[in-house]
Parts: C-alpha cells; structure tokens; sequence
C-alpha cells in the first residue's frame, strides 16, 4: 500500500491515483467541474444515506454531482478537509475526511437552526478503471450530522 511519501512499484499507478483523490476532494470542495475528467459515466455508489435514502438512486457521474450539490446546499457552503490519505492499493483508493459547515436549512426533519454549525468525519473507497473513479463506498458518520441537526430529536 502507497501513500503520497511512501512511493511504489508502480509510480505512474500511483500518480493517477493521487490525481484522482485531489480532484476527488476538489469536487466534494465544489469544483463540479472536474466530474467530466474524473468519474467514469456508470460510476456505482454505496453509501448508507441520511433520511433513509436509497443510494440506487445515485447513478453515474451526474448522480454523484447531484448528490454532492444536495449535500453542499444543505452545509452551506462545506469544507472538507483530508485527515487521512490517500492510500493507494492498485486500483483502490482511500481516506479519511472531515467536513465542515454551516446548516442552511432543506434537510427534511431536521429541528436546528440555520447557521447552526455542523462538522462529521467520514472514509472514502474509490476503485480506480481506465483512469477514472467507477466504484465508490463511503461510511460516513451521518447520525452525528443527523444529531447535529436534531433529526429524530423528540
């Protein structure tokens, strides 16, 4: 397993894969332009959504962009930040991120109010194909975003 000070055996491998995770990030940022050059057309999701959200629903690389514009107008405006990472292993990437930002209200029973700070962690795995992101798995820490924003709070 590579990380960026630790090289490989395979250099040009692993420099794709670095590429990737900082574009990767740079989207999650709010760069939705660099979708087109990173995440392949029938990119799969798996990922465990708050309110109970199907991730079949997120199909391809424009579900992704519309997935991150959901979650980015509800942060207002996040930063996500790598605390981890990246680990390269072939055509696996992974690491660990925080995100940060301010609640701007729409995520449906959630009791805070607009402003309220809100801050998760969360690990990302990415299978690399053909020099694009096609599979993706998050396990992120929704239920303290969800209490953070007083989402089944009685």
């Amino acid at each position: 397993m590579s990380t960026p000070a630790s090289g490989s055996s395979d250099a040009s491998t692993d420099d794709t894969a670095f590429a990737l995770w900082e574009q990767w990030t740079q989207l999650w940022n709010g760069k939705l332009s660099v979708a087109d050059r990173i995440l392949a057309d029938n990119m799969t999701v798996h990922a465990a959504l708050a309110g109970d959200g199907d991730d079949s629903a997120i199909q391809g690389a424009q579900g992704v962009v519309g997935w991150i514009n959901q979650l980015r107008a509800v942060l207002g405006d996040p930063v996500f930040t790598v605390q981890v990472g990246p680990l390269v292993d072939g055509p696996l990437i992974a690491g660990r991120w925080q995100v940060s930002g301010h609640y701007a209200g729409g995520m449906p029973g959630a009791t805070a109010a607009v402003g309220t700070p809100v801050s998760f962690t969360g690990t990302d795995l990415l299978r690399v194909a053909s020099d694009r992101l096609a599979e993706y798995w998050v396990n992120s820490d929704v239920h303290v975003m969800s209490a953070q924003l007083g989402i089944g709070a009685s």
